[in-house]
């Protein structure tokens, strides 16, 4: 059987000799599959970013945050980011070291403080108050904190971190009331971080993120290191050849602001950025399978059974995945793919041109790897699919098995008992 569409895919060698549709015949449908070397070859590019000896990459596991990802990225030497008690729970079990996690924190509790105290996990606070809570916590003790440099970028306004509108960080005019709440608790500024956004494809916003970040250190002596964020983007439309991200030109600027900043504040500090999309996003094809095909009105839906309780990007930021069917039809006509949850929102793709569709049909939905299982739900009462990996050696093996319906009432308790 050909591949029709699939030139993505195929270039890179992503089943590696494992057809999707006996992929899913054995784990079931939908089902998010993962090519490990894909995955390895991204850890690799961002580590080697940039040529400075105290250069970290730190993963951004709310992207992806499955053990055995997590045990590949590990092993690849990045260090990791958490966004809550349960990632850094699993970060830990994944074989990540304390001093490899660092815990970004927003309008946290006292007790995920303490959770992060309790294990010498190194905590940023991004408000004045929650360094107050820190404080009272954790008197003397050492702490970091997240900045806004006013520069915000990204695909959907829901995504923009940084700049007048986000609910991130601390302005730089309250550094003053800041530094007095260092002081009244004796804590320790180990380093300052900064996010503007997510899924930018040039580097220039991001670079003057960074140069304004370093405006904001050099407000602080004697700081360990400062984190610059994440938030590189991948090319989604691949089928219309949309470019990548030019690395080269980001290592460029970045290696320079490093070296003039280095100079000027006279201590060799560590440099941080924590990519997650970049690192999970194209290591993934998420497969389902086609039920129904009908006609309203002048539109044909294509009826999968990936609803976005398996996938929230395109009801949540209308982001665009590319598709691939996996048939032998010639002929292509646009139609509208959409999922088997009871929403009207429920749209993979609008006016899609794909070859023809039958019923029984297997699909792909390209670059599903950041985002999607780690957004997955139960909403409907659907059961999560399982996640399957794909080994250097083309060995699909299973690293987190599909929900079953006693799971649903797992932690429910019955009035009846």
């Amino acid at each position: 059987m050909g591949k029709i569409n699939s030139k993505v895919t195929d270039s890179v060698n992503f089943f590696k000799g494992n057809k999707p549709s006996d992929l899913t015949a054995k784990f079931g449908s939908p089902l998010y599959v993962y090519n490990e070397s894909i995955l390895r070859e991204r850890c690799r590019e961002l580590k080697n970013l940039v040529d400075y000896k105290n250069f970290i990459v730190n993963y951004s596991a709310k992207a992806n945050s499955n053990l055995a990802f997590l045990e590949i990225v590990n092993e690849e030497g990045l260090y990791v980011d958490a966004m809550s008690m349960g990632e850094i729970y699993v970060e830990l079990k994944a074989g990540f070291k304390p001093e490899q996690i660092f815990f970004i924190s927003n309008n946290i509790s006292e007790e995920e403080m303490k959770f992060a105290i309790e294990r010498n996990i190194t905590l940023s606070v991004d408000s004045l108050s929650q360094l107050e809570r820190y404080g009272m916590l954790n008197p003397g003790g050492k702490v970091a904190a997240r900045f806004n440099s006013g520069v915000g970028a990204g695909h959907s306004e829901k995504v923009i971190t940084g700049g007048k509108k986000t609910k991130f960080a601390i302005n730089p005019e309250y550094i003053p009331e800041f530094k007095e709440i260092l002081k009244k608790y004796d804590l320790k500024l180990m380093g300052i971080n900064n996010h503007i956004g997510s899924l930018f494809m040039e580097a220039d916003k991001y670079i003057e993120g960074v140069k304004a970040t370093l405006e904001i250190a050099k407000q602080f002596d004697d700081l360990d290191f400062v984190d610059f964020g994440g938030g590189i983007g991948i090319p989604y439309e691949k089928l219309n050849d949309q470019p990548r991200f030019d690395l080269e030109d980001l290592s460029r600027q970045l290696g320079e602001v490093i070296d003039g900043f280095v100079k000027e504040y006279g201590k060799e500090i560590t440099f941080k950025i924590e990519p997650g999309r970049y690192i999970s996003a194209e290591c993934c094809v998420l497969l389902g399978t086609v039920h129904a095909i009908k006609h309203n009105n002048v539109h044909k839906f294509v009826g999968t059974d990936i609803g976005f309780n398996v996938l929230q990007r395109p009801v949540m930021y209308d982001s665009h995945h590319d598709i691939e069917v996996y048939n032998d039809a010639d002929d292509t006509e646009p139609v509208t793919v959409v999922g088997n949850i009871c929403e009207s929102g429920d749209i993979l793709a609008k006016d899609r041109v794909l070859p023809v569709v039958s019923i029984g049909d297997t699909i792909g939905l390209l670059d599903a790897g950041a985002y999607g299982y780690s957004m997955a739900s139960n909403y409907n009462n659907r059961l999560r699919p399982a996640e399957v990996l794909i080994r250097e050696n083309g060995e699909a093996v299973l690293i987190r098995e599909a929900d079953e319906l006693e799971d649903l009432t797992r932690h429910m308790i019955s009035l009846k008992n």
